[in-house]
């Protein structure tokens, strides 16, 4: 059963509630009209995969194509904003009011019944080892070349993994765990609207990103949380090797070959998240800021 952007996400959010919803609920949720969630619901009840406003076998089968497969977190560099702690702890392993930063990662994942995850490592590579005892199923890939190139190196060694997968950048703290959602349609970015930001962000047209840039006006905030899809991922395992063989292709950024380099080659959503959803901590002033035990 072929779905189309609507049906999926009308499915998509009656899986993840698991409960019967109102019309009014689901346009809450997902933003379309009333109009739009009572047509979508009729042609989902023909279709067998609703039923009396709740997801039906037929519509959980009708998902499972969708399903995330894997998640990467690239954790492989040294962290140098965050000296000096980052002297003898990596910066995803740094704990935030008591809890490890790649902690929310996997947690978000295993949430979403993401348990094939795979964490590429570099500097003080050995450390990410505790991980082990309270998340055995966490696998690894070194990165030999983390200190000679930019995280596409890091990519580079897990290039073959990003079909179906998210990737995540490993300094992230997710205080909202539903961002990692299941299941996921398109290719997309997480990003938070911005009148102004001196970040990197987005502009976006018809909800693809068009554009990619250090600073903008009404753009979308870019977060480190991506998800790319089978064909999408099978791509990617070209063009990075492409880029990176590329003169000066070890100073890239890795998503800077989909919406760069390559951007030619995709259609990626950007999908909305709310500032108090994340925090990406950059700085040892910004931890502090974050964590007032580190003042003392």
């Amino acid at each position: 059963m072929t779905l189309n952007k609507k049906q999926f996400e009308v499915l998509e959010t009656l899986a993840e509630e698991d409960k019967h919803l109102t019309q009014r609920q689901m346009e809450e949720c997902t933003g379309y009209s009333l109009g739009l969630i009572n047509k979508t619901i009729k042609e989902l009840t023909e279709m067998g995969a609703v039923e009396k406003g709740r997801i039906t076998k037929v519509g959980l089968d009708a998902l499972e194509p969708y399903r995330v497969k894997k998640a990467v977190i690239v954790a492989a560099g040294f962290g140098t904003r965050m000296v000096p702690l980052t002297f003898n702890t990596p910066k995803p392993l740094i704990r935030v009011h008591g809890e490890r930063i790649i902690d929310s990662q996997i947690d978000a994942c295993l949430n979403a019944g993401i348990d094939e995850i795979y964490i590429v490592r570099g500097y003080l590579a050995e450390q990410f080892d505790q991980l082990l005892y309270k998340y055995p199923m966490l696998k690894f890939i070194e990165n030999p070349a983390y200190n000679d190139a930019n995280n596409i190196s890091s990519a580079m060694c897990a290039r073959y993994l990003l079909q179906g997968a998210y990737v995540f950048e490993a300094d992230i703290l997710i205080h909202n765990p539903k961002v990692i959602k299941r299941y996921q349609y398109q290719s997309n970015f997480l990003g938070i609207y911005k009148e102004r930001t001196d970040d990197w962000c987005f502009d976006v047209k018809n909800g693809v990103i068009a554009e990619q840039s250090v600073g903008g006006l009404n753009c979308y905030q870019e977060v480190g949380i991506s998800y790319w899809s089978l064909q999408d991922g099978a791509h990617l395992a070209e063009d990075i090797k492409k880029a990176y063989e590329l003169p000066g292709g070890k100073e890239l950024y890795w998503d800077q070959v989909p919406l760069k380099v390559f951007k030619e080659h995709y259609q990626v959503a950007v999908r909305d998240c709310r500032q108090e959803d994340i925090v990406e901590i950059d700085t040892f002033k910004e931890l502090k800021a974050i964590d007032p035990t580190y003042n003392v």
